[in-house]
């Protein structure tokens, strides 16, 4: 067996956001010299479940293996809808598991890219779900630089108390860059309510969500009742505002800017 090449593909198997789970499996599966082989693994997100098929190619005139692609199936515990997509490992443009996930979500991720001619650029990337292509995987929409969002000055319209905070708000503008929707505090005449909120860079702004998930629009998340204000204490809404979601791949490291898209 190639060590050089099965040392290679564990790292990107756990830098993809797989974890080191499966570094057994991927040994065992290679040795046997298969010419193509797939490997399953089990996320729980909250109530969804998300299932990966990693697939592993052999090259056709070497002993070395190659990481291709995952499938990734989604389902909701309460309405049992499913959906399925798959991610290409690409050098410079992988989503990681994580990724993958609140892409299907229909949120938006943020991510440093390479363009056709090895250019970095950065850009928010979003699944249009009406636009499923021949094999049945939906188009993933970019909005790039030039498309002008700025999701901290979107976040500015709203009363959150952690902007006024700097590591609290960098916490939370590098959350919802890696597509998560992050728990905030609103402050409303003296009260303050949970919300939740994610960015939106196509119709450039900032989804907002009661504490039931329930989406309310800008002119409700600007003008709190007293009565929501009186359902949640300030205590328990600066801790939840605390609870980021991990991504594996940790803060990207940002690449040169460029105007192209991919």
């Amino acid at each position: 067996m190639n060590e050089k090449n099965f040392e290679y593909l564990e790292k990107q198997v756990k830098f993809t956001g797989f974890g080191e789970e499966m570094k057994d499996d991927l040994r065992a599966k290679i040795e046997q010299k298969l010419p193509e082989f797939t490997l399953q693994h089990t996320s729980q997100y909250g109530q969804d479940a998300a299932v990966a098929t990693l697939n592993f190619r052999k090259s056709d005139q070497t002993d070395m293996y190659f990481f291709n692609s995952y499938k990734l199936n989604l389902e909701n515990e309460y309405s049992k809808e499913k959906t399925e997509q798959t991610f290409y490992i690409n050098y410079g443009n992988t989503m990681t598991l994580k990724e993958a996930y609140n892409l299907m979500q229909g949120r938006a991720v943020n991510k440093d890219l390479i363009n056709r001619e090895g250019e970095g650029y950065n850009s928010w990337v979003q699944m249009d779900f009406k636009s499923p292509d021949e094999r049945g995987n939906y188009k993933l929409n970019h909005f790039h630089q030039n498309y002008g969002y700025d999701l901290e000055a979107e976040l500015a319209k709203h009363p959150i108390r952690e902007l006024s905070d700097q590591q609290q708000k960098d916490q939370l503008v590098d959350s919802l860059n890696r597509g998560n929707r992050q728990a905030v505090t609103f402050e409303k005449d003296g009260k303050q309510v949970m919300h939740f909120v994610e960015a939106n860079p196509q119709f450039k702004a900032v989804n907002v969500y009661d504490e039931h998930m329930k989406r309310l629009d800008n002119r409700q998340s600007n003008d709190q009742t007293q009565s929501q204000g009186e359902k949640s204490s300030a205590k328990q809404s600066a801790k939840q505002g605390q609870d980021a979601e991990d991504d594996v791949g940790g803060k990207p490291k940002r690449k040169s800017q460029a105007n192209s898209m991919r």
